[in-house]
């Protein structure tokens, strides 16, 4: 009995004592986690704005795209004799890609016509037999159906003979290889990839206030960023009916390339807009914006307090950005120290 009491009261010792060791190693840990304190001022660098004499020229960045891309399938059937192209291949429209076997459709050709031959000979014979009343003339009508078949199935072998060797549909440049000699080429497997960037589409965004600058069937100066001296002349051909996430409009231009197509599908271009005219505007550095495309905010300074302001952005340029709506001449906005800062927060600046 005496025994059992002392086993109970060192279990409630070692119990006790693993439960003071966890409280106090989480006061410990407690005490060494930081506590970020709201109410303590945040220190961030700022500029107050003013109004800026800026030309207002104004470019829309888009990309080029080619303008007739497709990738060459068979019609029929057949295993793949010869690729008589390369990946990277300039080739003409009609000009001939891949051949595929076509032994079995020239013997069945030949078989086609030997039975052309002798119908066409039978049809000669009941012809001057049906004329003496020695046969029957239904036997010559069929003689005659049965060599209008035989024809049908000649053109019909020799359109299949022709599908077998596959050409360009139009002129371009072999942009993908997908298959080798030796495999099989059936409807609708992608066989070569033609690329057609003798004319490109560039395509750009414009917000709705702008659109009405652009006309279908006008030209405009658009230049490649990898080539900023050569000038191309691109014409409106389609302008966007429905706006994207961020409320601009898709407009498309059609580019004609240069002779030595220097210009490629996915490069980056620009199109300007000029205007003599010098106007006022607040610009600000683009690395205080933070939000998003579709609702870009700043941090103004109010009473010593970090601000959320929405505003509205009317073009980009280098690391800059125009704003149309939102600030205005004397406002203080944070440019640097956003680690911890909120709106409403305490800040101070120098």
């Amino acid at each position: 009995m005496k025994k059992t009491i002392i086993y109970i009261g060192v279990a409630l010792a070692l119990i006790a004592l693993v439960v003071f060791q966890l409280r106090s190693n989480k006061e410990t840990t407690v005490s060494r986690v930081y506590h970020y304190d709201k109410e303590q001022a945040i220190n961030v660098q700022t500029i107050t704005l003013k109004f800026e004499s800026v030309n207002n020229d104004i470019s829309y960045t888009g990309t080029f795209e080619s303008n007739k891309e497709t990738k060459v399938s068979a019609e029929i059937q057949g295993k793949i004799n010869s690729v008589l192209v390369d990946l990277g291949s300039v080739v003409k429209k009609g000009q001939s890609l891949i051949q595929l076997d076509n032994s079995l459709l020239k013997l069945q050709l030949q078989t086609a016509e030997i039975q052309i031959e002798g119908l066409e000979n039978d049809v000669k014979r009941y012809t001057v037999l049906a004329k003496a009343d020695a046969i029957q003339g239904v036997q010559l009508e069929k003689t005659i159906l049965g060599l209008k078949s035989a024809k049908v199935q000649k053109a019909t072998l020799i359109e299949q003979i022709n599908k077998t060797n596959i050409v360009a549909p139009f002129s371009g440049i072999v942009t993908a290889k997908l298959t080798e000699e030796g495999a099989f080429a059936a409807p609708g497997i992608p066989l070569l990839q033609i690329t057609d960037i003798s004319q490109l589409k560039f395509t750009i965004n414009v917000p709705e206030q702008e659109l009405s600058q652009f006309e279908t069937n006008q030209q405009y100066a658009i230049t490649a960023d990898a080539y900023p001296q050569t000038v191309l002349s691109g014409k409106v051909t389609m302008t966007g009916s429905k706006a994207n996430m961020g409320n601009s409009f898709p407009v498309q231009f059609l580019v004609n390339n240069t002779t030595d197509l220097k210009i490629k599908s996915g490069m980056f271009g620009e199109v300007q807009m000029k205007n003599d005219g010098v106007g006022q505007h607040i610009i600000i550095p683009a690395s205080s914006i933070i939000g998003t495309n579709i609702q870009p905010q700043v941090y103004i300074v109010k009473n010593g307090n970090a601000k959320l302001q929405d505003i509205t952005i009317s073009s980009r340029f280098q690391n800059k950005v125009l704003v149309s709506n939102g600030l205005t001449e004397g406002d203080v906005i944070i440019t640097n120290g956003f680690i911890n800062l909120f709106d409403e927060a305490n800040v101070t600046f120098k």
